[in-house]
């Protein structure tokens, strides 16, 4: 199975997916995230994937264009993560499935407010990659 998990700036949102899901789906899913303008991955996505235990060593922001074409080629799942702003689109056979979350890098705070929202928000992601790993017999739980 693929999927690829898609974003904005690919900074935040869809790099928590991708690390996350990459951690509790290990090999059995081929997982990538993009955005329609990357930036740079957010530390915070990056502290807070390190405290659940994800590799984050290879975590970069791209564009569709930057992955490899064999993954593009019968990808399974599109899954978008965009609340506030409008999602990038990819033509593709993939089933699309929209998770909208809001951005945890979209807002002020300190250190530790920055912190709790991403922690919050990557709880989010873990919640619903364990429902679908179920739905799709991936992970036993």
């Amino acid at each position: 199975m693929k999927i690829l998990f898609m974003c904005v700036a690919n900074s935040a949102r869809s790099q928590l997916a991708e690390g996350a899901a990459k951690k509790i789906f290990s090999d059995a899913v081929r997982i990538e995230s993009a955005g329609s303008n990357p930036s740079l991955v957010n530390p915070y996505a990056v502290q807070v994937l390190q405290e659940f235990g994800a590799n984050t060593r290879n975590l970069r922001s791209k564009r569709v264009e930057d992955l490899p074409a064999d993954f593009l080629n019968d990808l399974d799942f599109v899954i978008t993560l965009c609340a506030e702003e409008v999602c990038p689109t990819l033509l593709s056979q993939a089933k699309k499935l929209h998770w909208p979350l809001p951005d945890p890098a979209g807002q002020p705070g300190d250190d530790a407010e920055q912190l709790e929202r991403f922690r919050g928000t990557l709880g989010q992601v873990k919640a619903r990659l364990e429902e679908f790993g179920r739905e799709h017999g991936i992970i036993k739980v």
